[in-house]
């Protein structure tokens, strides 16, 4: 047997699972910006999630397998279900009303520090060097977008918009961390599909308050502002989400991880295109700081 016999194979059906969730996850940033004057944070997650929950719940009955949690895996499935799920998904809608897609892609990628601080604290896992070094970098980067968010926004009809929706990026990329430390154990023993339709459910229910406003906000809509929150259930929850699954099967959990750091260019080229957003340079050096940050904390 040669070398090159020995060499693991490219899977090019892992690659193109990855491309198409790194790119859903992208375009939902733009999406929810687009539609963002047509539905209020919180009905827009309960519909997005509603749907999701139909498509998902559909792939996890197609498979014909189920894994029956026990207690505690309940209580971390609850976790996801309430933080990433249901307020990851109503701050992130409430901060795009407020700051510009490819801005808040960038903060939102502080999520992997956050993720390590967490781990550090509640795992046991410590606080490497170059993990310290990276967060005040990131924390850094975070502050200068805040501050030319603040400072730039010509929309006079909000108070402090800026500060507000750096504060609820913020917001989202801790209750993401919270998400992804609850999920990592459970994953261990209950397929990563079943896990994220059971969450995806849990945030709708969460969600349900905001049912009368979802109501209010489609009778007003627009035709393109209801596709695009049919959009947003179909690719960036339901068809993302298990993209991400069948990847994470197949590949590393830390090299999949680092397929994100993607997501903020592609979101300011869509942003660009789709909705004429070029974010103040200054901020997009902001969040470039903020993710060199996340690149040096994960330094070995």
């Amino acid at each position: 047997m040669t070398d090159l016999d020995t060499e693991p194979k490219t899977d090019w059906l892992a690659l193109g699972a990855v491309a198409v969730t790194v790119l859903s996850w992208a375009s939902a940033f733009v999406a929810i910006r687009g539609i963002g004057e047509s539905f209020g944070a919180g009905p827009l997650a309960l519909g997005r999630l509603l749907i999701g929950s139909l498509v998902l719940g559909a792939l996890v009955l197609s498979r014909g397998r189920w894994v029956k949690p026990n207690r505690a895996q309940w209580i971390q499935i609850f976790s996801v279900g309430v933080f990433w799920f249901a307020i990851y998904n109503v701050a992130l809608n409430a901060a795009e009303q407020r700051v510009d897609a490819a801005t808040t892609s960038m903060l939102i990628q502080i999520g992997p520090i956050l993720v390590a601080v967490f781990a550090g604290i509640l795992l046991g896992e410590g606080f490497p060097r170059w993990l310290l070094i990276g967060a005040a970098i990131a924390f850094a980067g975070a502050v200068m977008v805040g501050v030319v968010s603040a400072v730039t926004t010509t929309d006079t009809t909000r108070t402090d918009p800026g500060f507000l929706g750096i504060a609820l990026c913020l917001v989202a990329a801790a209750t993401y961390a919270i998400g992804v430390l609850s999920q990592k154990p459970v994953l261990r023993s209950i397929p990563g599909l079943q896990v994220t339709w059971m969450a995806c459910a849990i945030g709708a229910v969460c969600t349900l308050p905001f049912a009368p406003g979802l109501i209010d906000d489609l009778r007003d809509a627009s035709p393109a502002a209801t596709g695009g929150l049919i959009y947003l259930g179909l690719v960036p929850t339901a068809i993302a989400f298990s993209t991400w699954a069948y990847a994470l099967t197949r590949m590393d959990a830390g090299r999949l991880g680092i397929t994100t750091y993607v997501i903020p260019p592609l979101t300011i080229l869509l942003g660009w295109v789709l909705l004429g957003e070029i974010p103040h340079y200054l901020a997009v050096v902001g969040g470039m700081i903020c993710l060199v940050g996340v690149g040096l904390s994960r330094k070995r």
